[in-house]
């Protein structure tokens, strides 16, 4: 009876209730039976209205056999349902699917491991199921939580955790690959769930015994045993999420990064993180790269505290980013990314220099460690700085220059950000030299098709200005820069030390002939160059590095810039600086003395050569023999030696030892050459940035030369002279408020020039004319008597004037600079 009524109840339950019982055998070892799950599959499909009641009963069964921990139906009924999920493909599916997620749900909060794993494993192949409409209801928010979890199991069975760990990274992936492709329904981009699966990825890349061997390009796993590594799935998990990452969720991905490398305290050493971010940088689209590096620039302001190994752990992560960055886009963070690093390198001055005076202050010298690290942090920011910067496109890269040379504190110069004011001279120093560095690096293979280009006067002018010749080191990295920037042929490399050179052909040179544009530049900025030369020849401190870059300075400018004019300059630059050792006015060390000689001997040994004038090849040559013979000490194999046996004085008279200049003259004038103004001394420029200097004064006097007719010149110069004051024009002249009078003199020229009609300027530019011209044939009548002669040179100076071979007036006004 009891069979019968078994029977009959039976035969009353629901067919698919009987189809789903039919497909559990009686011992669980036999496993599913298929024949009757062909048949409930068949039913499913048929009739897809009944999915749900389906996957409903099949949730009960499953609630109930993990309850009683009848874990072999268990698996049976997760077997059937992904059978199932894998056949149908309807829009009935979606209450079926509630169902399963239910079941994967009641799995994974078990604390069995295989149930975990068994969960995991149903979900994944759900989540590889591309549906036809999307569910807009449907969240998987526990599942983000419960999968991130298990990424940090702790089992105490080292096999069991690792197999856990690699379920929750699969059950992560799966997330991901199911929610990331539809925007609208984007929520695992949500800050509270990236919060949770960046963190738990990136928690198992640390393992990763060799970070460097897979820092590249994601590789595809080529066999089964890398999949069962908990580091590598990471990995691969991490890039695919980034490379799915758009451009409104990108930050969002990244943010968590920090995050864990602040509470891991993995930015020293980093590492780990550079492998981090190489791996971020690597895997996500290239137009985004803007968005990591402004995420790492903003993390660095907020750590601008922490201690200097943190800080430079995340500039290095900045350099990296910056390289990779640097190949494709970068966008509009160029200009931010060079402001926020000089801004951290004047933190870094400030906090080194605070912690020396601290120091000072209390007598000890715990802080010199902590100085050092500040050294590595600001070694960071000038690698990073040039790396970028030589890695940018010439036209921004020129931009770059500009950029950084605006930041260097230069005496009567106001710099945009670092006011030298408030730094010190110690302080400075150390941002001058530092700034210098990173330009000479992002300068390093710059090759412009033009000097002026390379050299335009607002970066020209700070560069050379005459507080950075204040120390050695400085004008060493100057001349460097203006070497990179002149040296578009790549020469610097075979002028390397300063030498008598036997034969300069055997150099190959390359050289191109000069352009117009290049003469034009050093028409209007070439005594800038010979000055700095010049000036940089007269210093104290100079040492033998010192004397090789002054040489291929002369050099390169004689390969790159030197037409017959410039040659010419250039033979009177060197005779100058023969003079300066000669004459010794500075009171220079004998070891600089002879140094300069040296290189006056070096560069014309090169420059006869180069023009290839035989008398004047000749003239050196001589020269260069008779030193060898009776004074090495002023020829360069010979001075620069680590003991040099140096002279106690230098005699004016020996005449065989140096260069004259009416020999020179003799022999180009031979050859074509236009050699009137060998005959005059170079005097360098006196600009009005030497009034702010704080070097000593290196022109005593202002000379204006005048050539009224070019002719034939004697160095006869007749003393019979007569005194003539200019009281008057001494008391119309303010020294004090000159500046602000040229200044606004300029101003209101330019506001005439821009509002008052052309005509008036016009005839008022001609009355103008009229009336200056009248005004000097007074003066000449007045003050210069008519010289005997229809050619000569007049010269003016602060202190006296004198034509030469024609007898003048003694003009008296020492603070008077005539134009």
């Amino acid at each position: 009876l009891s069979a019968g009524v078994c029977c009959c109840c039976s035969a009353l339950r629901p067919r698919y209730k009987r189809l789903v019982d039919n497909i559990f055998p009686e011992d669980p070892k036999d496993g599913l039976v298929k024949a009757d799950m062909e048949k409930l599959t068949f039913y499913a499909v048929s009739a897809p209205e009944k999915l749900d009641r389906i996957g409903a009963y099949l949730a009960e069964r499953l609630t109930r056999d993990v309850v009683r921990h009848r874990y072999g139906y268990v698996l049976i009924a997760m077997e059937a349902l992904d059978q199932l999920l894998m056949a149908c493909h309807s829009q009935s599916i979606k209450p079926f699917v509630e169902s399963f997620l239910h079941m994967v749900a009641k799995l994974l909060e078990s604390g069995e491991p295989k149930l975990q794993v068994l969960g995991t494993n149903s979900f994944v192949k759900f989540a590889n199921i591309e549906e036809d409409t999307p569910s807009y209801h449907r969240r998987y928010d526990f599942f983000v939580s419960r999968f991130s979890a298990m990424c940090h199991s702790c089992e105490q069975d080292p096999e069991v955790q690792n197999e856990i760990r690699i379920a929750g990274i699969r059950g992560i992936q799966g997330v991901v690959r199911k929610t990331v492709n539809d925007e609208l329904r984007a929520t695992i981009w949500e800050p509270q769930h990236m919060d949770k699966i960046v963190p738990s990825l990136l928690y198992n890349m640390q393992k990763i015994e060799d970070i460097d061997s897979r820092t590249g390009p994601q590789s595809s796993p080529t066999g089964g045993v890398k999949e069962e590594n908990p580091s590598v799935l990471a990995e691969n998990c991490f890039r695919e999420l980034l490379g799915r990452a758009t451009y409104g969720n990108m930050n969002n991905a990244v943010k968590p990064v920090f995050a864990h490398l602040d509470h891991h305290k993995l930015w020293d050493p980093n590492e780990f993180a550079v492998s981090c971010f190489k791996i971020i940088m690597y895997s996500i689209q290239a137009q985004y790269s803007h968005h990591v590096i402004q995420e790492i620039l903003g993390h660095l302001d907020v750590r601008k505290r922490d201690s200097p190994r943190v800080r430079a752990g995340i500039i290095q992560v900045l350099l990296e980013a910056v390289a990779i960055a640097a190949k494709g886009s970068i966008g509009p963070t160029v200009l931010e990314v060079f402001n926020t690093l000089l801004k951290h390198l004047r933190i870094s001055v400030d906090l080194e220099l605070g912690d020396r005076r601290s120091s000072a202050g209390s007598g000890t010298l715990s802080t010199s460690s902590k100085e050092s690290d500040e050294r590595i942090v600001q070694n960071a920011i000038i690698q990073t700085i040039g790396f970028f910067g030589s890695n940018l496109p010439d036209y921004q890269r020129s931009e770059i220059m500009m950029f950084i040379m605006s930041k260097v504190p230069v005496l009567g110069t106001t710099s945009q950000s670092l006011d030298p004011s408030h730094l010190g001279d110690l302080g400075t120093r150390r941002i001058q030299i530092m700034l210098l560095r990173s330009l000479l690096m992002v300068t390093s293979g710059y090759k412009a098709t033009t000097i002026s280009n390379a050299l335009p006067a607002p970066f020209l002018d700070p560069l050379l200005s005459p507080s950075l010749m204040e120390d050695s080191e400085l004008r060493q990295l100057v001349l460097e820069i203006l070497h990179n920037l002149i040296d578009r042929h790549d020469n610097r490399a075979k002028l390397r030390g300063i030498r008598i050179i036997p034969d300069v052909s055997d150099l190959k040179i390359k050289r191109d002939k000069i352009s117009r544009q290049d003469v034009s530049f050093m028409k209007k900025h070439g005594q800038q160059l010979y000055r700095h030369i010049y000036l940089g020849c007269k210093e104290e401190d100079n040492v033998q590095k010192n004397f090789e870059l002054l040489f291929t300075s002369l050099a390169l400018t004689t390969i790159e810039l030197a037409n017959e004019e410039v040659v010419i300059d250039l033979i009177r630059l060197a005779i100058a600086l023969q003079d300066i050792a000669i004459i010794n006015e500075d009171n220079l060390p004998m070891f600089n003395r002879c140094g300069v000689m040296a290189l006056v001997a070096a560069y014309l040994n090169f420059l006869s050569q180069m023009i290839a004038v035989p008398a004047f090849c000749q003239h050196v040559s001589k020269v260069i023999e008779t030193r060898s013979v009776e004074a090495s000490y002023f020829l360069p194999e010979t001075i620069f030696k680590d003991k040099c046996d140096l002279p106690k004085s230098l005699e004016k008279d020996e005449t065989d030892l140096f260069f004259l200049t009416n020999k020179i003259a003799e022999s180009l004038g031979g050859s074509g050459y236009s050699v009137e103004r060998l005959s005059v001394p170079y005097v360098p420029q006196v600009t009005d940035e030497d009034r702010l200097s704080r070097r000593k004064s290196i022109v005593d006097t202002v000379s204006l030369q005048v050539d009224i007719l070019p002719g034939n010149n004697t160095e006869d110069k007749v003393d019979n002279t007569e005194e003539i004051t200019f009281e008057a024009l001494k008391k119309a002249i303010d020294n004090n408020g000159l500046e602000e009078q040229e200044k606004e003199k300029r101003r209101l020229v330019i506001e005439k020039f821009q509002k008052a009609p052309f005509e008036e300027i016009a005839a008022q530019c001609e009355t103008k004319a009229n009336l200056l011209h009248d005004r000097l044939a007074q003066i000449l009548e007045l003050t210069i008597r008519p010289p005997p002669s229809p050619s000569g040179t007049m010269t003016i100076t602060a202190g006296h004037a004198h034509y030469h071979s024609v007898p003048v007036y003694e003009m008296k006004f020492p603070d008077l600079c005539v134009y």
